[in-house]
């Protein structure tokens, strides 16, 4: 019960929040207290240490700061899922077991990069953090920047584990996608979670609980209104709110690696949140043309 509890909590819209840094890229926490405010005034729940939050550049001490100042400052107005997939299992539990006191709804577990793992590993991999985390998983599946992909049957495998709750999936295609959400409909304990941005009303048409957007740290406004149009039934509101989301993917997503592009567009609106952790950079040329998407797209949420 306490599961089925922690899932309906864990549905609808969230924002992979960005770590705010400050000029010494060191985790700015007063300026990810007012992110945290800003996604909840939205009604958007908080997914932290993603990888629009950069969890490839955070340490192990960052990643628990972040969560335990998304939970605090979220005070239980929407829910806060963390992210605390690393290359190794052991490290993954670790991580997953200092987390999971913080009061998160949930955790989620990125496949493991670096090392080639068969399906077999990878349901190895999850079956023991699983075992050991109290906390509900979600298994993360983005094969472009992992190297390993989560089958739909390993999915479908691992869904029978009472603690793995469900998938989000960043593959990028309607194919993967739709083979996650033919398990989800199957079964009344296996949650899909939409991960790219241009998919997230396709996703919930077709059976998604929600979806973790990067985009909604620049429109967190069109992001949940795409949600409660589909909710209420409005069919062209939730084709509009979509339409306008996707507009602004192509613009900025056109321009380099998506994580280091939204937070470049959420500092040029809000400076406090910083600049990406090296080696990330935006050239001269690029910051200009992201300028003129942060200032047409860009909304303020106070």
């Amino acid at each position: 019960m306490e599961v089925e509890s922690l899932m309906s909590n864990t549905k609808g819209p969230f924002v992979a929040i960005v770590t705010p840094f400050d000029s010494q890229e060191e985790v700015n926490v007063i300026a990810l207290t007012r992110q945290v405010e800003r996604q909840a005034a939205a009604g958007n729940g908080v997914f932290c240490a993603g990888t629009n939050g950069e969890f490839y550049t955070l340490s192990f001490e960052e990643k628990v700061l972040v969560a335990k100042t998304c939970v605090a400052v979220a005070a239980g107005r929407v829910p806060v899922l963390a992210h605390v997939g690393e290359i190794s299992t052991h490290q993954t539990i670790l991580l997953g077991k200092a987390v999971e006191k913080l009061g998160v709804a949930a955790v989620s577990v990125v496949a493991p990069s670096f090392i080639a793992c068969s399906q077999d590993e990878l349901v190895g991999h999850y079956t023991r953090v699983a075992d050991a985390l109290s906390v509900p998983v979600y298994l993360y599946n983005i094969p472009a920047r992992t190297g390993n992909k989560i089958e739909p049957e390993t999915a479908a495998r691992l869904a029978d584990h009472p603690n793995i709750v469900g998938i989000k999936d960043s593959a990028g295609s309607e194919e993967s996608l739709d083979g996650f959400l033919a398990i989800a409909r199957s079964r009344k304990d296996f949650d899909v979670l939409v991960g790219p941005d241009h998919l997230i009303l396709h996703g919930l048409r077709n059976g998604a609980a929600g979806c973790i957007s990067g985009l909604g740290n620049i429109a967190p406004l069109t992001l949940n209104a795409i949600w409660k149009a589909h909710v209420a039934g409005d069919t062209a509101g939730a084709d509009s709110a979509q339409a306008h989301y996707g507009e602004l993917r192509k613009a900025l997503y056109a321009h380099g690696f998506p994580p280091t592009m939204v937070k470049r567009a959420l500092y040029l609106a809000m400076p406090d949140v910083g600049k990406s952790r090296g080696p990330a950079m935006v050239t001269d040329e690029v910051n200009d043309k992201v300028a003129l998407v942060s200032k047409t797209f860009a909304e303020a949420v106070a």
